[in-house]
């Protein structure tokens, strides 16, 4: 009989586990969400991740922007003003595709896990 090996989640699955996460009214970075996981020089994978998750209501992948608060995902939503326009329903202000307030809206799941 052959021994089977539990599989590791891929960081694929790891990066939405955690993504699911993120409190409404927050957001956190590609970078922040790879070193939460073990994978800290695996921003753009996790970027990769969060698009397939496109037509998830579960996984809020539009919580999910790069380390200046940039909406650099915004391409990969039904259109370009979807990301903001999902944000700014959570009370987040942005400008210039540009989340203001960046510290004061920024997870770290570290600190509330």
């Amino acid at each position: 009989m052959k021994k089977y090996q539990q599989q590791k989640p891929s960081l694929f699955e790891d990066a939405i586990a955690v993504a699911r996460l993120i409190p409404f009214g927050r957001v956190i970075t590609y970078g922040a969400i790879a070193e939460y996981i073990g994978a800290k020089r695996s921003a753009r994978m996790v970027g990769w991740a969060m698009n397939t998750c496109k037509g998830d209501a579960t996984v809020p992948a539009h919580r999910v922007v790069n380390r200046v608060g940039l909406l650099t995902g915004k391409m990969h939503f039904d259109t370009l003003e979807t990301m903001q326009a999902l944000l700014e329903k959570e009370g987040i202000e942005i400008q210039n595709n540009q989340i203001q307030n960046f510290k004061k809206v920024f997870w770290n799941p570290s600190e509330e896990l």
